[in-house]
């Protein structure tokens, strides 16, 4: 494999462009080890990023693939954290990045800092490695307790998944999983074989970790490893209007089918580590 380290200005952040030799490519920030863009070789843009996402420092992006960690809003183990944690709005380091004869991958280190022991008093050491070929996004984040105390955490790869026509969206594989729906604070089983979108929406379901979108001929299959839940979620248009770092509309072009582990957190003891997946495929039927 080859090795190479070349870094571009996106919205004044520095990014790093992962490009495999049959095309494939992603482009990942160092804020936040964020990734905000996925172009299958031969294909399209297949992420929702925020024309009107604020890459300000400390800032979240909206859009894209944030990395949530250690807690998942109100749902993971500590309650006092900042929403969603805070390791998507930090400054993560470039470990690697390689090319080899049918991939490209890149990893992106953080670890603990006075900064992150002032709101969470524990060691840690995250990895998040990107790795796409042909038509694939791999993403794998890697977690570490570095320190001398035992901690649960909570994590989810947040991904915004771009779509045409919100309403055109059909999403397989959550049929017979049970679900918390969020905006009713209810629980109950999917009896759909495919959920189908129009508005607002927010559920976690439990143990579903193989799903496919489509839209028209377009198909992502979404799998995961060791992150057994998945969130889905959309705005809608009331909630979308009042986001400042979302057009109006915004919500129309988006479905985030996020890999996660929220229902039951993960703990780990001084020295043990824990690594969570999720591959996305896209095709053309």
């Amino acid at each position: 494999m080859t090795e190479t380290t070349t870094f571009h200005d996106h919205h004044g952040q520095p990014a790093i462009q992962i490009q495999s030799p049959d095309g494939a490519q992603a482009t990942v920030l160092l804020h936040g080890a964020h990734v905000v863009s996925w172009v299958p070789a031969g294909g399209t843009e297949q992420l929702y990023l925020s024309p009107q996402a604020d890459y300000s420092a400390g800032k979240a992006i909206r859009g894209g693939i944030p990395v949530i960690f250690p807690q998942f809003e109100q749902k993971g183990p500590d309650r006092s954290l900042p929403r969603h944690g805070f390791v998507r709005n930090r400054a993560w380091q470039l470990e690697s990045q390689r090319q080899g004869t049918g991939h490209a991958q890149a990893t992106l280190q953080l670890s603990d800092s006075d900064e992150t022991r002032a709101l969470w008093p524990h060691g840690f050491e995250l990895e998040l490695t990107v790795s796409v070929s042909g038509a694939q996004l791999e993403l794998e984040l890697y977690v570490r307790n570095s320190g001398s105390t035992v901690w649960p955490f909570s994590a989810a790869l947040h991904t915004y998944l771009a779509v045409s026509e919100l309403n055109r969206v059909r999403l397989h594989g959550l049929e017979g999983h049970s679900y918390i729906d969020n905006l009713l604070n209810s629980e109950a089983l999917e009896d759909h074989p495919e959920k189908s979108f129009s508005g607002e929406f927010d559920r976690i379901y439990e143990k579903a970790s193989s799903l496919l979108l489509t839209e028209g001929k377009r198909r992502v299959q979404i799998q995961s490893d060791n992150l057994p839940d998945a969130v889905v979620w959309n705005p809608g248009p009331d909630k979308c209007a009042a986001l400042s770092d979302m057009p109006a509309d915004g919500w129309q072009h988006m479905l985030c089918v996020e890999a996660a582990r929220i229902l039951q957190p993960k703990t780990l003891s001084p020295g043990e580590e824990w690594t969570g997946r999720q591959c996305l495929t896209f095709s053309v039927a």
